[in-house]
């Protein structure tokens, strides 16, 4: 249950309801500057009847209170400007890894002229092996935000620890947060508390309801600007990287009014086949993509075998062109999508 509380709602009476529902066996948790109260396991609005502060209640019967579609239908926002959301859909494009000044600022040059916003690259990058490209770090994040500035387009890129949350914080507009990282409940809690979106990637092997219950651990601190992000889960055959699951992607939308996004890079594992399986997550209902791309593929430090060239980069668009007739949702020129 949620309980709306009133604007004038004091910290004593705040301290008085919670008091009361402790006595009762109820858990429950303040929701910072929204004025709201989450009592998950409470389902007889009744017992709150005495509070007179308390506007309205709704009643979530599902474990992921704030992710629930039952909570609220849909999600809209900016981003300097760019809309974002449920109503949208936007493309999000950049090389795995910062590697050069010249390779970020050529692939920042490009989708600008093609009218691409959004600008992905990672400075700290988790690897399985310790020896590995990791990344340029901090240089990194100051070429990513410099060509970002340069060509108009916003910054994506993953906050891999607490520890770096200042820093990625000063160069990023959407804080991503990894695979790896997805049950990293502690640090979600505390991007419940900043004021910048943030997209949560589907942990290898999460469930959806863990999934949405990461997101609630964010949603829970005040933070609403929040975007889910498919990028393949593990499985058993070596013949794919990931398993591109494509379903989930309606079925987030039947449960959650959070945007979701695909990431067919990662969730394929294969530049051939990242194309079709961007285009198949549009039409599945995708709010957006995210892709990786390089000026040279075969030369990339990380991820080369997934990222696309520009020229297929490019004819990928215009083949997303010729889906326009057959996507509920028309597509305008600088590839943000509106209902």
């Amino acid at each position: 249950m949620i309980a709306f509380l009133k604007n004038n709602t004091s910290p004593t009476q705040i301290a008085e309801l919670q008091l009361f529902l402790s006595q009762k066996g109820f858990e429950s948790h303040l929701v910072q500057n929204q004025n709201i109260c989450l009592i998950p396991s409470l389902l007889d609005s009744t017992i709150l009847n005495t509070f007179s502060f308390i506007e309205t209640t709704k009643i979530i019967d599902t474990a992921f209170q704030l992710s629930s579609n039952q909570y609220k239908k849909e999600l809209n926002f900016q981003v300097k400007g760019v809309q974002m959301g449920t109503n949208y859909a936007n493309i999000i494009a950049g090389p795995c890894s910062v590697e050069s000044e010249a390779q970020i600022f050529e692939t920042a040059a490009f989708l600008n002229k093609l009218g691409v916003k959004f600008i992905r690259g990672g400075a700290y990058k988790p690897r399985t092996s310790p020896y590995s490209f990791r990344g340029l770090g901090k240089e990194g994040l100051r070429l990513l935000s410099e060509a970002a500035k340069q060509y108009d387009l916003r910054v994506v890129t993953e906050l891999m620890d607490l520890s770096l949350l200042d820093e990625v914080m000063a160069h990023a507009d959407i804080l991503q947060i990894g695979s790896r990282n997805m049950a990293n409940f502690f640090m979600l809690s505390e991007l419940g508390k900043i004021n910048k979106p943030i997209m949560l990637k589907r942990g290898m092997q999460a469930k959806v309801n863990e999934w949405l219950l990461a997101a609630d651990y964010i949603l829970s601190g005040g933070n609403e600007n929040l975007i889910l992000c498919e990028r393949g889960i593990r499985s058993f055959d070596p013949m794919s990287r990931n398993v591109m699951d494509i379903g989930v992607i309606p079925l987030i939308q039947s449960l959650s009014h959070l945007p979701i996004i695909a990431d067919p890079s990662h969730g394929t594992g294969d530049a051939k086949w990242v194309p079709t399986m961007a285009k198949a997550s549009m039409v599945a209902g995708a709010n957006g993509l995210m892709i990786e791309i390089h000026p040279n593929p075969s030369k990339a430090l990380s991820d080369s075998k997934q990222a696309l060239s520009f020229d297929a980069f490019e004819k990928f668009l215009a083949d997303f062109e010729l889906l326009k007739n057959t996507i509920q949702k028309p597509i305008d020129a600088t590839y943000s999508m509106a209902v």
